[in-house]
């Protein structure tokens, strides 16, 4: 069973959004909406940070990517901190580690 739980900070107009477990098919529309209240709230500067995260397959990846689509739209912007594990691996294979600004730094 796949487990996720998500965690969000504002400050100022930007989120931090913790991820901590598996971001998977059956857990990626718990992210999805947590987002997408995010900017219907009006942030769209968002910080993901995927230090705990432990799994992250094409699903999780989608939401990531339609959720930088639609920042970008508004002007803002998604970034992704503490990048590494599963979702670095994806993120380099598949070339779409350019399509995120990632944190060196971990966000504390």
């Amino acid at each position: 069973m796949s487990d996720l739980s998500v965690e969000v900070e504002r400050a100022a107009g930007t989120a931090v959004v913790r991820l901590n477990g598996d971001l998977d098919k059956i857990t990626a529309p718990l992210l999805k909406q947590r987002l997408i209240d995010l900017a219907n709230d009006g942030c769209d500067t968002v910080v993901v940070d995927t230090k705990r995260l432990a799994f992250c397959d094409s699903s999780g990846l989608w939401v990531l990517l339609e959720h930088q689509r639609l920042v970008r739209e508004r002007g803002g912007a998604l970034r992704l901190s503490g990048v590494h594990g599963v979702l670095r691996r994806v993120l380099d294979v598949t070339g779409l580690i350019a399509a995120f600004p990632i944190d060196s730094q971990l966000v504390e």
